[in-house]
């Protein structure tokens, strides 16, 4: 005889939380008095490899939200008769853990938040600093009025603006701390100069080389920041840093043996060094029963794509497959190093990948 099917609860996904040690003490109390769903709609998706799937009935949806699973709750910036693409969502409860507890706030901080979405993360900064010292900013306009008003059912009133979360708050002063929750190209300077010296920005970087990755800086005297990655991250870009996944590329295949196996170049650390080295070439992959597919294009029309276990076609100008063999065997002399062993700096003039030491600066190989 078949037993009832268990539902997942809140507080089943709080206790998955902290098994993992992703929730101290404070945090957890915390999560435990702001449930996920007062933030999610009633309209949501699921995230399939290849599509987003909708939700149906009250048993499925509150599965979804009591998972440590993103929920969609949007498609297409809101359009109608899109292609069905997410544009926003509520995060994995656990990648929400991780980028709180890398933020390291304190009693009396305050925190700049960048992409209210669904207003959850904002909820719970009120309810661990309160409303006054928490300000949140949405670019889409649906979205912001959404989070207001589950924030208002939720008893939360943070600083509420819709805006573009890349340009200066007027007014604000410098923060605390800024947390990104959309995933940035790159860092920009201008979000530095809403954090005091000595100050914490998290953010999801999404990387060209296929990789996301989660970043903390720390805010020097001098304005510019510097700090670790801190393992992986999937975000949705932020809309002015949204770009196509590869470029056009130009010119007749031309086959070749291969000498890697392309599922290596899918190491987060490989992916944070070529993308140093490389800058500009773009990388995409899905998964092959023999193993992996990855596509790698470059502005000037240059493109490889490469299977587990078959030739290698090349196209436009240059050998790029070749290019990235070679910084593959860069990153093996160097020792393979992980993700945690890189690190960011961003200046005024823009931003530099190093290893294991700020001096050590990843310097673009020449094409």
């Amino acid at each position: 005889m078949s037993t009832p099917h268990q539902v997942p609860t809140y507080p089943d996904l709080v206790r998955a939380l902290v098994d993992r040690g992703l929730l101290n003490g404070r945090w957890r109390q915390v999560f435990e008095a702001v449930p996920r769903s007062r933030f999610v709609p009633a309209d949501v998706w699921r995230q399939l490899p290849d599509r987003c799937e909708p939700v149906v009935g009250t048993e499925a949806w509150l599965a979804l939200v009591n998972s440590d699973e993103p929920v969609i709750t949007q498609l297409d910036d809101g359009a109608e008769g899109g292609p069905g693409i997410a544009t926003s969502s509520n995060s994995m409860p656990s990648m929400v853990a991780r980028m709180l507890g890398l933020l390291d706030v304190g009693d009396g901080m305050r925190v700049l938040e960048i992409g209210t979405g669904t207003g959850y993360v904002a909820a719970l900064l009120c309810e661990r600093l309160g409303d006054d010292l928490v300000h949140s900013v949405e670019l889409d306009p649906v979205v912001a009025r959404q989070a207001a008003d589950a924030l208002a059912r939720a008893g939360y009133r943070p600083h509420l603006r819709v805006g573009d979360g890349e340009q200066p708050w007027p007014g604000l002063g410098p923060v605390d701390r800024l947390i990104s929750t959309c995933a940035l190209r790159y860092v920009p300077y201008g979000l530095l100069r809403q954090v005091r010296p000595g100050g914490v920005v998290v953010a999801p970087l999404a990387r060209e080389f296929w990789s996301g990755a989660l970043v903390q800086l720390r805010v020097q005297d001098d304005g510019t920041a510097v700090g670790p990655f801190r393992g992986g991250a999937t975000y949705m870009p932020m809309r002015a840093h949204r770009v196509p996944d590869l470029h056009e590329v130009r010119g007749r295949g031309r086959a070749r043996a291969s000498g890697l196996d392309p599922a290596r170049l899918l190491d987060l650390g490989f992916a944070l060094f070529a993308g140093a080295r490389l800058p500009g070439v773009r990388l995409v992959h899905k998964d092959t029963d023999e193993g992996v597919q990855v596509w790698v294009t470059r502005e000037d029309g240059g493109g490889a794509t490469a299977v587990t276990g078959q030739e290698v076609w090349q196209y436009g100008p240059g050998f790029l497959w070749e290019e990235i063999e070679r910084v593959w065997w860069e990153y093996e002399s160097a020792g393979r190093p992980g993700a945690e062993q890189f690190g960011l700096t961003v200046t005024d003039r823009g931003q530099q990948v190093w290893l294991r030491d700020p001096r050590e600066v990843i310097r673009p190989t020449r094409a």
